[in-house]
């Protein structure tokens, strides 16, 4: 995998290729650059795979470089370093791959290796969808779906097999050593029957698949058992191909919309979010963002073309799902002003107060409080 990385900070950018140079031997940093003017020439000389960029650089924005470079070359891989949190829902404006955030860690750095590899290799071996592909769906919790029937709920025999399971597949088409999971599952337990127990759960997974008929489904040993590999084979998962779907939208006007309108509302919840596997939330907080940026998008179409009673749906839908979200209640609070609907201003103003200062005892952002009081003073 061919690399080029890209920071105003020459310590930043030799910690990040010192970073990946140690633990990955087979990416080639094929140039590194702390003057963001010289990117763009480098990326067409050197045709990296993907690009890890800074988005804070004094002389550009890294989000406007990043437009540059999939202007020159369609197809290349974004990944965004940032010191503020602020730009990691700019950064999906652009579709980048991921985002790490500064100063790099070690494990989320391999995370989003993987991450990059696995996306390369999708695209590499491409083929057009089966029509009578199964389904694996994992908005909200793990069902299955067959062709012309509806989504099943996955009756798991344990929940270590279950986790086993989500698990494997989070990490699809990879071997996941026997440690790893030994840990996962186990944590600190050194009891010498964990081998037996790990072989166990392993049936379980097995024979739930094939009680559901997702017998394509397989799960690999390694060599001398060193850990386990799960292949689909020809199932999709379905946050997979919505997250496709969502980077094909193209440009949004009047004539696209509706397909926009449509490929969110297959969002059907967080990914795997039902469970509360730790490692499983940067995954379900990196896709939450991306449904969040393009509903604000929708939003904000239809709040630009005249039609407040459909940005408020569009609102409303993100409310329900993540009511912690000060966004959505602020978003309706304006809409419901420019409407002229007092009550419903006061209202989401009210609900917020109860969610976050009384549920999740946080405060309401400033700016929030600053246009309530302001817009109460305007309307006495």
């Amino acid at each position: 995998m061919r690399v080029l990385l890209v920071d105003d900070e020459p310590l930043a950018l030799i910690g990040l290729r010192m970073a990946i140079e140690d633990e990955f031997g087979d990416m080639e940093v094929v140039a590194a650059y702390s003057n963001p003017t010289e990117v763009v020439t480098g990326v067409m000389e050197h045709c990296p795979d993907v690009v890890f960029l800074d988005i804070h650089m004094p002389e550009i924005d890294g989000l406007q470089l990043a437009r540059q470079l999939q202007a020159v070359a369609q197809g290349i891989e974004i990944v965004f370093i940032t010191s503020y949190d602020q730009y990691a829902i700019r950064a999906f404006e652009l579709y980048a791959l991921d985002y790490i955030m500064k100063p790099v860690e070690r494990q989320r750095l391999i995370q989003t290796v993987m991450r990059v590899k696995e996306k390369l290799n999708w695209k590499n071996s491409m083929k057009p969808p089966r029509s009578d592909a199964s389904w694996i769906c994992c908005f909200d919790r793990i069902r299955f779906r067959h062709p012309g029937m509806e989504s099943q709920p996955v009756k798991w025999r344990t929940s270590r097999a279950q986790e086993l399971f989500a698990y494997l597949l989070h990490h699809r088409n990879r071997m996941v050593s026997r440690s790893a999971l030994l840990e996962l599952l186990w944590q600190d337990n050194e009891e010498p029957t964990l081998m037996q127990l790990l072989y166990t759960e392993i049936y379980h997974v097995r024979q739930t698949l094939k009680r559901h008929k997702m017998d394509m489904i397989s799960i690999y040993a390694g060599e001398l058992e060193a850990g386990y590999r799960l292949d689909i084979g020809d199932a999709r998962v379905d946050t997979e191909a919505w997250e496709h779907a969502v980077k094909q939208m193209g440009h949004l006007d009047a004539s696209t919309v509706g397909a926009y309108e449509r490929v969110l509302l297959a969002y059907e919840g967080g990914y795997l979010g039902q469970y509360e596997y730790l490692w499983a939330e940067h995954e379900r907080e990196r896709l939450r963002l991306l449904w969040l940026y393009n509903m604000n998008k929708v939003s904000e179409f239809y709040e630009r073309h005249g039609m407040p009673d459909k940005a408020i749906q569009v609102n409303r839908r993100a409310q329900d799902l993540y009511p912690e979200e000060e966004g959505c209640y602020f978003a309706l609070m304006k809409l419901y002003d420019a409407i002229g609907n007092k009550i419903e201003v006061e209202e989401q103003y009210l609900l917020l107060q109860t969610r976050l200062q009384k549920e999740l005892e946080l405060p309401i952002s400033a700016h929030v409080a600053r246009w309530y009081e302001q817009w109460k003073l305007s309307t006495a």
